[in-house]
């Protein structure tokens, strides 16, 4: 058992672990000690950012299942004889506003599930600060905070399954907030210009401490592609502030006392606001209409980032008191992270784009990785991790180019993000964007009269890593013919006529040089027939009684049966339930018009019809009829869209996945304002 937490000063860390046995009274409670030993492994990651991994063992036999598990946390520091707890700090206390327990209880608590029982597991993606809507994370803890006492019916995992931050797409109110708390945890700037010179000289030097300056850096220095590049995050201390102010409220009163959120009129007055066009004669009319455009954007933004505020001591509660597990995707790094093999090859040959990519994945690592299978991290790369960050904070990474180029590598040729979950059923975590295969054979496209080669797109796993994730599955105890769970940050079976609607009609445009790829994202395994055969063939060779998949990423909730028959016969059950997003509606304006238009138009018959599908030996993939005869195929699929609320086949409100799982029943539903 592992307990997460950050902490701004050097502390022994010291968990207490409790059995809570109700005592038939309304919410009362006895709380018995557990006999249990703490070994907590601290990373320093800056000047006032340390990191500490908290494992506890039962001294005898296992934790015990099927009832409430409470724990407090007791801090020690060197040469301070005061011992701070939980309590001392104010969060268990029921009406402190920051609180991290439900009802009476005395501490957080969390439950581990016996063999058998029913399996309450909330699942979704894709939380972005300033995301439209409210954040429904927050109705997590709500649904939690119901059922917190009732083991049946409480949820006792949380599934975080991709862009749990967007380091890409930063408010505007918040970048200069960040870049200061960057500085305070780490201790010093990176120097950037040992990466590229220019970022040392005029105009780039200020516009890298502005407000919407970064767009230039990022797309032609860093040869990043994406579509909100003004403030993207760049240093390590960046991403390390935007997960902290993402899940603790903590940050935000620190803001508003300093204060650090500036209103647009203060920014421009300190002209720390960047203008592509000048506020002179020469460019007066572009000036002003860019200035109106980016004081609405920020006053909008602004407005989100309130509702966000609201909802941190919920997100906090709910991180304190269920094992939560997370997987990364694109935007936790940057927008179209690995979308092609150009676009890899590019950015690993661009110093700047190669550092931002590892300090991503080093902030993904503390923050996200290493809670999910510390074992997974051997001690080359704990070492490597910690003496890169001691040298950061210390402002010696220029003196130590050996180690620096060590601590790159070492991100960027990791391959073992993915894990396995000890959940019921066990939870198979897919890492989806590093271990990816780029085809080489060019692709035929039709645009009109026009005909062009061009790059197909990826399979999301290559050998490599379906190997990995076999022996990791093979080695946890998993037993074949059992139920499992696959998490895959894009959806295996997604939304059939937005991916083809896409793949037919859009994908072409790059023929006339539309940048189509890293506009929409054509990233589904659809779209790769080989790379969604070898899902279907890897899994199927597991042998579950049955595949349930989880995914997030495309902005909307569904819900997908199919089974699977191959050519030799042989069937797969497949249940696919996708949540997205958390806080980040997309379904608005004209385009999420027309597509809820489209989408409204065909439900009726998906939802009527069963959709049949034929892969030929060729990794082509169509439609077929129900029982069409004689045509050689790997594999066919029987599919149907589910039923949601209002008898649609698609939420695209922000929602929260909630599966309920017990050895023959699957039920899910998606909670939402």
């Amino acid at each position: 058992m592992f307990i997460w937490i950050a902490t701004s000063r050097k502390t022994e860390v010291y968990a207490s672990f409790y059995e809570i046995v109700p005592l038939g009274r309304q919410s009362s409670f006895d709380y018995n000690p557990m006999d249990t030993e703490t070994d907590t492994t601290t990373m320093r990651a800056g000047k006032q950012l340390y990191i500490h991994l908290i494992k506890v063992t039962p001294k005898l036999g296992h934790f015990p299942t099927g009832t409430l598990i409470g724990y407090n946390l007791e801090f020690t520091r060197d040469h301070d004889s005061q011992m701070h707890d939980l309590q001392s700090l104010h969060y268990l206390s029921p009406e402190h506003q920051h609180s991290i327990v439900y009802g009476n209880l005395k501490y957080p608590a969390f439950v581990i599930k016996k063999d058998g029982s029913q399996s309450n597991i909330l699942y979704g993606s894709c939380r972005k600060l300033h995301g439209e809507g409210q954040d429904t994370l927050a109705l997590a803890d709500r649904t939690l905070e119901k059922e917190y006492q009732n083991i049946n019916a409480r949820p006792d995992s949380l599934f975080l399954m991709g862009d749990q931050i967007y380091a890409d797409d930063v408010a505007s109110p918040i970048i200069l907030a960040i870049a200061t708390i960057s500085r305070e945890l780490i201790g010093y700037n990176e120097p950037l210009a040992q990466l590229d010179l220019r970022l040392a000289q005029e105009p780039h030097s200020t516009a890298l401490t502005q407000i919407n300056g970064r767009q230039f850096i990022i797309e032609t220095i860093a040869q990043f592609s994406t579509s909100h590049p003004e403030n993207h995050l760049i240093e390590l201390g960046e991403y390390a502030a935007m997960y902290l102010l993402s899940w603790n409220p903590e940050l935000w009163a620190v803001l508003q006392i300093q204060p650090l959120l500036l209103s647009f009129e203060e920014a421009e007055e300190q002209q720390l606001i960047h203008f592509t066009f000048p506020p002179n004669d020469h460019y007066k009319k572009e000036h002003e209409i860019e200035r109106k455009k980016s004081r609405e954007r920020y006053l909008e933004e602004q407005e989100a980032l309130i509702t966000l505020q609201e909802s941190l001591p919920r997100v906090r509660r709910l991180l304190a008191n269920i094992p939560t597990y997370m997987i990364f995707d694109d935007h936790d790094i940057t927008d179209d992270w690995n979308l092609s093999a150009e676009w890899k090859l590019t950015v690993k040959n661009t110093p700047l784009g190669k550092h931002v990519i590892a300090n991503g994945l080093c902030a993904y690592w503390l923050f996200q990785g290493w809670g999910n299978e510390p074992e997974a991290f051997d001690q080359e790369f704990i070492n490597n991790m910690t003496t890169y960050c001691k040298l950061l904070s210390k402002g010696q990474t220029e003196s130590h180019p050996t180690y620096y180029e060590q601590w790159l590598e070492t991100l960027w040729n990791f391959n073992s993000w993915h894990y396995i979950a000890p959940t019921h059923p066990k939870a198979v975590f897919l890492d989806t964007r590093t271990m990816r295969d780029y085809d080489t054979i060019p692709k035929p496209i039709k645009f009109g009269h026009i005909i062009k080669e061009s790059e197909g797109c990826p399979q999301l796993l290559n050998q490599m890593g379906w190997s990995l994730i076999t022996a990791k599955l093979e080695n946890s105890g998993w037993e074949k013919e059992s139920p499992l769970i696959v998490v895959s940050a894009t959806p295996v079976y997604g939304m059939g006529l937005i991916e083809s609607f896409l793949h037919d009609f859009v994908y072409p445009f790059q023929i006339i040089g539309v940048k189509v790829q890293t506009s929409f994202d054509f990233e589904a395994w659809k779209y790769n027939g080989k790379g969604f055969t070898e899902f279907l063939t890897h899994t199927s060779n597991w042998n579950p009684s049955s595949l349930i998949i989880l995914s997030g990423d495309v902005h909307y909730g569904s819900a997908v049966k199919a089974t699977v028959t191959f050519a030799n016969g042989k069937t797969l059950p497949i249940s696919q339930f996708t949540s997205s997003p958390f806080k980040n509606m997309s379904f608005t304006g004209i385009w999420g018009l027309i597509m809820k238009i489209v989408i409204t138009s065909n439900s009726y018959s998906r939802k009527r019809d069963d959709i049949y599908r034929i892969c030929t030996p060729d990794y082509t993939i169509s439609h077929t009829k129900p029982k069409k005869e004689g045509q050689p195929y790997l594999w066919r699929d029987q599919l149907r869209y589910q039923s949601l609320e209002k008898g649609s086949i698609i939420e695209t409100a922000n929602n929260l996945g909630l599966i309920s799982l017990t050895p023959d029943i699957i039920q899910n539903q998606f909670i939402k304002k």
